[in-house]
């Protein structure tokens, strides 16, 4: 069983958004600080992601934001977090979220939550680590994602076993069983990067 001490969660910096999709990063920002699991994100206080690090935040939780120099420098920072790492870029943002994590979930987002999605998928493939990956399909919005997949493996561009790189789960409720169901990771990030 996969015992993880830190979650990455990626999700939107957008605040205009379904009340569902709000309600499911405060169920996760809370779940991980009752269970005492270090939230790892992107460092906005704004959209998802300031929703869920409030609430791991308000309950008691662990919360370290990593954040580009640039956005700092717009003020969209989080600063009640326990830790705010500032990175020179945003390729050096992803590699220090991605190395102090342990699992990645991933709730409703835009361009930037595809981009880290498919660079930790990527990364996965190559084998530079074997972390859990899991997407929370919140009211379905992962759906048109998972066909995607489905019509490049149909296509020849991704091989059918790389489906497996990752877990869709229906809700914010089965994210950390199904992560702890997983083997342990048997190589880490930085073992094959750093």
């Amino acid at each position: 069983m996969a015992n993880i001490r830190s979650l990455c969660v990626y999700c939107g910096s957008s605040s205009n958004v379904r009340d569902s999709h709000r309600e499911a990063a405060r169920e996760l920002g809370t779940i991980l600080a009752k269970a005492r699991i270090r939230l790892v994100f992107g460092g906005g206080r704004v959209g998802l992601m300031g929703i869920v690090a409030d609430a791991a935040i308000e309950n008691g939780g662990e919360v370290i934001g990593v954040i580009p120099k640039f956005l700092e420098q717009w003020e969209v920072g989080h600063s009640a977090c326990d830790e705010l790492i500032v990175t020179d870029n945003m390729h050096d943002r992803k590699l220090k979220m991605a190395t102090l994590s342990d699992a990645f979930a991933i709730l409703p987002g835009g361009l930037g939550t595809l981009d880290e999605t498919f660079e930790i998928l990527t990364w996965k493939q190559l084998e530079l680590h074997d972390k859990p990956v899991v997407i929370v399909d919140v009211d379905g919005f992962w759906k048109p994602l998972a066909t995607l997949i489905e019509s490049q493996v149909s296509e020849h561009y991704v091989r059918a076993e790389h489906q497996n790189l990752f877990d869709i789960v229906p809700s914010v409720a089965e994210v950390l069983p199904t992560i702890q169901s997983m083997p342990p990771a048997r190589f880490s990030l930085e073992s094959k990067w750093l």
